[in-house]
């Protein structure tokens, strides 16, 4: 645990990635991205593969700990995407990661910074009920407003890692474990702030209309993908994709139902134009620098693998920032 501690006092380094969330969508309905050589699909197989050679490095265990793994925009539509594939709808908030150690819970932004200390009823994270054996850390997003950490994925769990676990397996074990400890999903002295799992869905058409008919519990800001197989890996990867509701239709073909999620915002057309301006003039100089990149070193780097962020932002003034800003 003092590894754990050492790396989350550290500072992270903020994610340049050129497809990074925090810049607008690549490509929406009427613009048709010619990517680059090596596509998206194509780095997700390559992922996936590598996952499986590669075996648990203990020596960069705890530095590991202190990352939080973070979306590309979905630019490249995946042939599997029904079958190997499921969807959460994430909430307006902070991304969060929390880590319950030795009798207290600590609260800390993708840049490092411990925003809050507090008791919990996770596992080590009061001093009533834990162990020194105990201790959990969460992906999670914060809302103020609900005052409420929503549980987007588990990397530890009563000091049992599982970063080398599928998506599917960490989202099972996820929903088994929250509602055993209970009154973790309520706000008391002893848990200030409630502790609540994010849903999941599969992909499939139907199974989409019917997520973005629904009604949540809180302001959605977008649709996080997820690959089943992927591991939880540090930084931004392929194998987590990331929409905003009214996307789905344009990006991702499938027929939605009209409603509040799928509604258009009037900036959308701004965006649009951004991008194509954009990608116009850097398209030709990142295929050359991605080439050379993955012949000379056997591997895609995803910090060359996304739409550098542009000078303004695709938002109107009035319109809040997603989580994947924050």
């Amino acid at each position: 645990m003092e590894e754990l501690s050492q790396a989350l006092a550290s500072s992270f380094s903020v994610s340049q990635d050129l497809n990074s969330t925090a810049a607008p969508h690549p490509r929406l309905s009427q613009y048709k991205s010619k990517y680059s050589s090596l596509e998206q699909s194509e780095r997700r197989r390559r992922l996936l593969e590598l996952q499986k050679s590669k075996r648990l490095d203990y020596v960069n265990h705890a530095r590991r700990l202190a990352e939080l793994m973070l979306s590309e925009w979905l630019i490249d539509v995946p042939s599997d995407l029904g079958r190997e594939w499921i969807v959460v709808v994430c909430p307006v908030g902070k991304r969060a990661l929390i880590v319950a150690s030795r009798g207290s819970t600590s609260a800390y932004t993708k840049s490092g910074y411990c925003v809050n200390r507090f008791s919990s009823l996770l596992p080590g994270g009061n001093r009533r009920n834990s162990t020194a054996k105990d201790y959990t850390i969460l992906d999670c997003i914060y809302s103020e407003v609900n005052q409420t950490y929503y549980v987007l994925d588990v990397m530890c769990w009563r000091g049992h890692p599982f970063y080398d676990c599928q998506t599917d397996f960490r989202f099972y074990w996820m929903h088994s474990k929250l509602p055993e400890e209970e009154g973790l999903g309520e706000k008391t002295k002893l848990n200030p702030f409630k502790f609540v799992g994010l849903k999941n869905f599969p992909c499939t058409p139907e199974s989409l209309c019917d997520v973005l008919s629904m009604d949540f519990p809180f302001e959605v800001d977008g649709l996080l993908f997820y690959h089943k197989q992927t591991h939880y890996s540090p930084g931004s990867t392929p194998l987590v994709g990331w929409l905003r509701p009214y996307m789905v239709s344009d990006v991702l073909g499938v027929a939605v139902p009209a409603g509040p999620l799928t509604t258009k915002p009037d900036y959308a057309g701004h965006q649009l134009q951004q991008i194509m301006e954009h990608k116009k003039s850097q398209k030709e100089g990142m295929k050359e620098k991605l080439t050379h990149t993955a012949s000379e070193n056997g591997h895609y780097e995803l910090e060359h693998l996304s739409t550098p962020k542009l000078k303004s932002s695709p938002h109107s003034p009035d319109h809040p920032g997603s989580l994947m800003e924050n």
